[in-house]
């Protein structure tokens, strides 16, 4: 094949197979007719084919066998018409871990990568560490009353006397407005402390015991001392996947890189 952008260059394509996503793609029946068209087209090659997996962390492996079935059906159709695609692949980070006959010539790990399952019933292959700690600080402590409430609507009631520590981090950051209201937590000093009311824009505020002063270190994802809160404890509250949690934190979040696994820090 010639360089790219010289004269006769050839395009790598990957014919994307629909067996069961119904998203993108070519259907079973039309495969090999878009094989066919892209060997007869100038300017381009069939280097891959693949297809998605849409139920590969479903405890039921029946779904994902029929679309491998269904994959595998194309494949051969596709190798006793002469195609013959360098690259053949279908796994996601479920279909890798459950389906080892999907990892074919390469596997399309997405959220695996940063440590976190695909799926509760979908554990990691031992060595897999979370890439992530979300961290913050403590900036203002105060003592409320019996009776009175934190944060707006007056979502949180204290029922004796209570320490509220205010952390500057919130939904503008990525922390879901209601993680409070359905038993989110964060950690200070290794302790599990909860998410007091609604959590504010650039803020939010923890009841604590008062044990806690301006500068402390405030973990709301990863480990401190032993304890370890994870995207997929967030999910598990929020009715949705650590996936979605760890895609919605802001760009205002800075980032820092450290060595080793970031899940270690403080533990």
């Amino acid at each position: 094949m010639r360089q790219p952008g010289g004269p006769g260059e050839r395009v790598r394509a990957h014919l994307k197979v629909d067996t069961g996503m119904h998203r993108v793609g070519a259907t079973v029946a039309e495969a090999l007719a878009v094989a066919d068209a892209l060997r007869d087209t100038d300017g381009l090659f069939l280097d891959g084919v693949c297809t998605h997996l849409a139920r590969a962390d479903e405890d039921d492996p029946a779904p994902t066998d029929r679309q491998l079935d269904a994959f595998r059906e194309v494949l051969a159709r596709l190798r006793a018409s002469g195609h013959r695609p360098t690259l053949v692949h279908a796994a996601n980070s479920a279909g890798s871990i459950r389906f080892p006959s999907a990892r074919f010539d390469m596997c399309r790990c997405g959220i695996a990568l940063y440590g976190i399952r695909p799926a509760v019933g979908v554990a990691l292959p031992d060595g897999v560490t979370p890439a992530l700690r979300l961290v913050s600080a403590v900036s203002a402590v105060r003592s409320v009353a019996a009776g009175e409430s934190v944060g707006y609507g007056g979502r949180f009631v204290a029922d004796a006397g209570t320490t509220i520590a205010t952390v500057p981090v919130g939904y503008g950051d990525g922390v879901p407005r209601s993680l409070g209201l359905v038993g989110g937590e964060v950690l200070i000093d290794g302790r599990r402390r909860p998410i007091a009311g609604v959590v504010s824009m650039d803020q939010l505020t923890v009841a604590t015991n008062g044990e806690v002063a301006v500068g402390d270190e405030v973990v709301l994802l990863g480990a401190q001392r032993g304890e370890r809160i994870t995207p997929e404890d967030w999910a598990a509250k929020l009715g949705t996947i650590g996936y979605e949690i760890v895609c919605g934190l802001s760009a205002r979040l800075p980032r820092v890189a450290v060595a080793g696994p970031a899940d270690s820090g403080g533990s």
